[in-house]
């Protein structure tokens, strides 16, 4: 637990920010403090990336493991190589491309780079987020911005100011509440100081949009079990994004997924259990007729609008109070890829098959 302090709410324009609310903000940033703030990705909770003693409140805050670096966020182009030594021609490439946007890079540090930030490890991660706010914030405070997800270390990730209070109110300075994020899932992590390229975390930039820039880049899974030693990024565990309930993944095709989703819920039920479901649209009706809890995430054939809503949806089933929450593997597509990941991790790894 960490020693409760106010924590002040100033609402911002997610278009426009007002001056004087970021020069507030950027205030806190520069005294050492903590301010989460939104991003098209998800809420960060952001603190000065320069400063050991501020990056320490944001592991304290969270009650984060030292062995999981954060994310340096910067505001312009330039500010890649104060953090950053010998930074390949990749990493231009991939910032021409994707920046701002859900894209962080890992790179060799500087020594400028406090070691708490990248758990001691001689890489820092960096992205340059794509919202008016985050950016304004960033260049306000004249520093980096480190920023990890304003939440509780292993929690759903916050997509609205909400969010992050239900998890660290009392515990951080300051939330600049500027609305919903609109992409919902954390960015792409490509770790440029291996060869080939490998990318460790899939992301709002899919794996078929990196390798049009990137083609040897690799990608392999990793669900690291322990946080004993330092992480070559953050969201590996896999424990992460977790409910207040047990989460279980179905894979199959669509039909027998479906089907075995009612048998894993009526089984449930029958032990007494409460049960949820996070469901596509187009499974929703044939639920229906179960007593589960159900929170439709949107179109399976839309992704953008299931990235969007999973980290609200799954912290709206754990609130009805269930025991069980059951969804659909949503493929390995695009960006579903990446929805994939958070709900295996979320599940903490728990995957049925349906029909074996």
């Amino acid at each position: 637990m960490t020693d409760r302090i106010q924590t002040r709410v100033l609402t911002v324009d997610p278009a426009v920010p007002e001056p004087q609310i970021i020069a507030e903000a950027a205030a806190v940033i520069r005294a050492g403090g903590l301010v989460a703030f939104p991003t098209e990705t998800v809420y960060g909770l952001g603190a000065s990336a320069l400063d050991e003693q501020a990056v320490a409140r944001i592991f304290h805050a969270k009650e984060r493991p030292a062995t999981d670096p954060i994310i340096a966020h910067i505001a312009d182009l330039c500010q890649l190589d104060v953090l950053a030594r010998d930074v390949p021609p990749a990493a231009h490439a991939l910032a021409r491309r994707f920046w701002p946007g859900p894209l962080t890079l890992v790179v060799l540090r500087r020594p400028i780079v406090p070691a708490n930030l990248s758990a001691g490890r001689a890489t820092v991660a960096v992205r340059m987020p794509a919202h008016p706010v985050a950016l304004a914030l960033i260049a306000a405070s004249g520093v980096p911005i480190a920023a990890p997800s304003a939440n509780r270390f292993s929690r759903p990730s916050p997509t609205t100011a909400a969010h992050v209070l239900d998890d660290l109110n009392g515990r951080i300075d300051l939330v600049l509440d500027g609305g919903a994020t609109h992409i919902g899932v954390e960015s792409s992590v490509v770790d440029l100081t291996v060869d080939p390229p490998v990318l460790l975390r899939p992301g709002g930039v899919t794996i078929t949009a990196l390798r049009e820039v990137l083609p040897e880049l690799t990608f392999a899974p990793r669900y690291l079990a322990g946080d004993e030693e330092a992480l070559p990024a953050p969201g590996m565990l896999l424990r992460h994004y977790a409910p207040n309930a047990t989460l279980t993944v179905v894979a199959g095709d669509h039909a027998a997924a479906l089907e075995r989703i009612r048998a894993e819920a009526q089984a449930a039920i029958n032990a007494g259990l409460r049960v949820g479901v996070l469901a596509f649209d187009e499974d929703a009706p044939a639920l229906a007729d179960l007593p589960v809890r159900i929170v439709q995430l949107g179109p399976a054939a839309n992704p953008e609008v299931v990235a969007q809503r999973l980290f609200a949806a799954l912290r709206a089933i754990e609130q009805t109070g269930v025991d069980l929450i059951l969804a659909r593997d949503p493929g390995q597509e695009g960006l579903s890829l990446t929805i994939r990941d958070r709900l295996v991790r979320a599940a903490e790894g728990r995957i049925i098959v349906a029909g074996q």
